[in-house]
């Protein structure tokens, strides 16, 4: 394997660019080995949609000049996968539906713009389920996505490409997007942190929009100090985004990792354990017990426990579910084949263009929650569904904020289960499936941060992970963290059995 195969696989954020500084690697052959494993890997994993390649090595070799030159940044040179409904200039953008199967982005996305001035390499747009909506990525319209712990299984989503390529170790970083757990789901099922930043801290400027007041662009990454490095990286008040916070661009949590690097004292933080959590129908006794054990560690490193309830999290899922979808119909209805999408050229009536635009354009769980949504807003259904649940969500809201005045953090499960087999869990009953994002809906509505980490592995070698959610823009803190786990415990760190692939290669 050569040196940048090396680094890809088992090399840390910190090698990586330690080796770039000191002119060990070059961009350019990090980018190549990149590449080279995308494309090697795509007919097991199917983890893209499109490969950057011209792009990247214009943007590679543009970094090694600058690395020449003794400039430096944390980004400078690092390859990273987008997810494919974020816009990057000049490339298609379909966001995993067929509908947008030959739409070229015609500007940069904010975080687009920050990762260019930044240094980063585009090397791929990552799978997805279409339009984000799903928890498996068996609804892209360009095939499903395979876990690289197991090819028979699914990587979570939407965010399932993104995840995918981190755990067989084709790229260090990644961009996913999360609206009701898309990165922290499809992260704990491959065995990688992901993270949700709080709403506003992250411009959703040119991402393609699923439910405009759940989205949020976040970081995944293969250890915690890269994706500390890519957080930094995106956040930023971007005066284009109404909802862009100016509070955004106020910590540097990549100077901060580097200050806490030897600490390992949790003393004085106070980490709420909802009764809820744990008492919730469905949950495996095995993801159970890695959580109670990981919270008995960190009890162990001077965290103080604190029960706490939040009694409207059993509601979640259904407010969720109904202004997701009302929010979705709304975005989606952009879609016609006249502004956007795709359309036969032999239809003159408006009717006819609307009707096979949409039906030949969108997939089925796209037009099921579309239809939702717009019963959800319908006369005679507004005050008795979306209504009642935007009520509901600031109850919600509240109950976060009562909990948060007992306690730093929140932790518990990120999915009550490992990762299912392709093909199986909600294919007939898509509500199963839906019930599945109960733990974490409740920060996407609540607007708050959150993130999972890899806890371990289940008897059958598939990651399990841990939900860490914090208030507002307390992302420094839960990265902190995160951090202490991953010092004390490297065995939750493995890599994927995917990556045998590359050994010899």
């Amino acid at each position: 394997m050569t040196f940048a195969g090396e680094l890809l696989t088992r090399g840390s954020f910190r090698e990586i660019r330690k080796a770039l500084d000191d002119r060990k690697i070059s961009a350019l052959q990090l980018c190549e080995e990149s590449l080279r494993r995308l494309q090697m890997g795509q007919a097991q994993i199917n983890g893209f949609i499109t490969l950057l390649e011209n792009e990247a090595r214009v943007q590679a070799r543009l970094a090694d000049e600058k690395i020449q030159t003794g400039e430096t940044h944390p980004l400078l040179g690092i390859p990273i996968a987008i997810k494919d409904n974020i816009l990057i200039k000049g490339t298609p953008t379909t966001a995993g539906s067929k509908m947008l199967e030959n739409f070229i982005a015609p500007f940069d996305s904010h975080v687009a713009q920050r990762l260019r001035q930044q240094g980063a390499v585009f090397v791929c747009k990552t799978n997805m389920d279409e339009f984000a909506m799903g928890s498996s990525n068996e609804n892209s319209f360009f095939g499903s996505v395979k876990n690289p712990w197991n090819l028979k299984c699914v990587p979570g989503g939407s965010s399932g490409g993104s995840a995918a390529v981190l755990a067989a170790r084709m790229v260090p970083l990644a961009l996913g997007s999360d609206t009701g757990g898309s990165i922290r789901q499809p992260a704990a099922f491959c065995g990688i942190p992901g993270l949700k930043p709080t709403y506003g801290r992250v411009s959703r400027w040119g991402l393609i929009s699923y439910a405009s007041s759940l989205d949020q662009i976040g970081p995944m990454a293969t250890d915690i100090e890269g994706l500390s490095a890519l957080l930094d990286a995106i956040s930023d008040f971007d005066p284009k985004d109404s909802t862009s916070s100016i509070s955004s661009s106020k910590q540097n949590l990549f100077e901060e990792f580097r200050k806490n690097e030897n600490e390992t004292s949790l003393e004085g933080l106070r980490i709420g354990i909802p009764i809820e959590f744990f008492n919730q129908s469905g949950l495996d006794p095995q993801v159970s017990a890695m959580v109670r054990h990981e919270i008995e560690f960190l009890e162990s490193r001077g965290a103080e426990r604190v029960e706490i309830s939040l009694p409207s999290l059993k509601y979640s899922v259904a407010v969720y579910y109904l202004i997701a979808t009302a929010e979705a119909s709304s975005n989606l209805s952009r879609y016609d084949g006249i502004h956007l999408g795709v359309r036969d050229g032999q239809l003159e009536k408006l009717e006819d263009i609307y009707s096979q635009s949409r039906s030949q354009g969108f997939g089925p769980e796209v037009k099921l929650r579309i239809l939702l949504g717009t019963f959800a807003l319908s006369k005679g259904s507004y005050e008795n569904y979306f209504k009642k649940a935007a009520q509901v969500r600031r109850i919600i809201s509240d109950d976060f904020s009562q909990a948060f005045e007992k306690c730093d953090l929140i932790l518990g499960p990120t999915s009550p289960f490992e990762a299912f087999e392709l093909g199986g869990r909600g294919q007939s009953n898509p509500i199963e499936m839906y019930l599945a994002d109960v733990f974490t809906l409740g920060p996407n509505l609540a607007g708050l941060p959150a993130m999972s980490v890899n806890i371990g592995y289940s008897d059958i070698n598939l990651p399990l992970g841990m939900q860490i959610i914090g208030p507002k823009f307390s992302e420094k803190k839960m990265i902190f963290l995160s951090q202490v786990l991953e010092k004390l415990k490297p065995q939750h760190s493995r890599v994927s059995p995917f990556c045998k692939i590359w050994e010899g290669s």
